[in-house]
């Protein structure tokens, strides 16, 4: 689902209509200890090396901080991240 401008979104968020990820198109992310993180709703991968992940999203990105990283899943719209998960960032743009 795309974006929806204004007084429309307060009124779906606000009243329990829609979750505000669907609604605001927000990353979903799911982290179980510090061995395994899955993230919804991601624009596309801008870095990736063994001690860290970038993940692009529209409103920034999220930074993935660890050792022994390794991808097991991408798709088109969400990823799967095992390792030693040492933190997690978000980054907003400017935009």
């Amino acid at each position: 689902m795309k974006y929806i401008p204004g007084k429309l979104n307060r009124l779906f968020t606000n009243y329990g209509m829609l979750p505000k990820d669907v609604i605001y198109d927000y990353p979903r992310v799911t982290m179980i200890g510090n061995i395994h993180l899955y993230i919804e709703n991601h624009k596309g991968l801008l870095n990736f090396n063994e001690h860290e992940i970038i993940i692009k999203q529209d409103q920034g990105t999220i930074r993935i901080k660890g050792k022994q990283l390794v991808i097991k899943n991408l798709l088109a719209e969400e990823i799967v991240i095992e390792g030693v998960i040492d933190s997690v960032g978000w980054e907003s743009s400017n935009t």
